[in-house]
């Protein structure tokens, strides 16, 4: 498909209703680059061209206008298969990616498969000046070093990051959440010796707390050691 042909069937799958209700979610975008499709659509649009595999100049074809070609753009590198090519195509993508709904959809398995390697990546991208980038790689320590992948330094890391971004302190939050909720013993003390911003620390213990992963004497223990101002 040429990308007017792509365009042009994105607009064919509009929901105006879902339009509106999506642009509340949405507070950093311009309401006008907002379609409104329903995500399952969308996906099922990716499947349908990474099966007829003529979308390689959609790809390139970067800044896009609207929101959900940017969905579009980030469910294809996810069916990237080779690690090489679905790194390349990250780097290449990302800094154009200006929303947290866009950067959270973007999961590739491959690079579950990578870990080793990965990891390095991780540390660059986190390194980034860029919001969603740095969104991104702390979203990958989540995803995929949480589990059998776990070293204790990756909260470490994770810690250290300092930002003015809401969307990087979010994420840092989630991020501590869900460490509480699998690596609890590890990950208690840096609650306990406050070691994340103020905000960090409080919204991972709110998350925490409304967490069904976290038992109820866990959630008695971390509401002592919220931070009052």
């Amino acid at each position: 498909m040429t990308n007017q042909e792509i365009l042009t069937h994105l607009f064919s799958l509009q929901d105006c209703e879902y339009q509106k209700f999506h642009c509340k979610l949405m507070p950093t975008i311009n309401p006008e680059t907002i379609i409104g499709i329903r995500v399952p659509k969308l996906r099922a649009f990716a499947n349908e061209l990474t099966k007829e595999g003529n979308y390689e100049q959609f790809l390139r074809q970067l800044p896009h206008n609207y929101y959900e070609e940017n969905n579009l753009h980030a469910f294809l590198i996810e069916k990237i298969k080779d690690y090489d090519h679905c790194i390349e195509a990250l780097d290449t993508f990302l800094p154009y990616v200006d929303n947290w709904a866009t950067c959270d959809s973007l999961k590739p398995k491959v690079l579950g498969k990578h870990c080793d390697e990965l990891f390095p990546k991780i540390q660059q991208w986190i390194s980034s000046t860029h919001t969603y980038t740095i969104r991104f790689g702390i979203g990958m320590i989540m995803n995929f070093y949480l589990d059998k992948n776990f070293k204790p330094e990756y909260l470490k890391i994770v810690s250290k990051i300092r930002s003015s971004e809401y969307y990087v302190n979010m994420m840092i939050a989630w991020f501590f959440a869900t460490a509480l909720a699998k690596q609890y013993e590890a990950t208690l003390p840096y609650l306990q010796q406050k070691k994340l911003s103020v905000w960090c620390h409080n919204k991972t213990i709110q998350k925490a707390i409304e967490s069904y992963r976290i038992t109820p004497t866990q959630k008695e223990e971390l509401r002592t050691l919220k931070i009052t101002q």
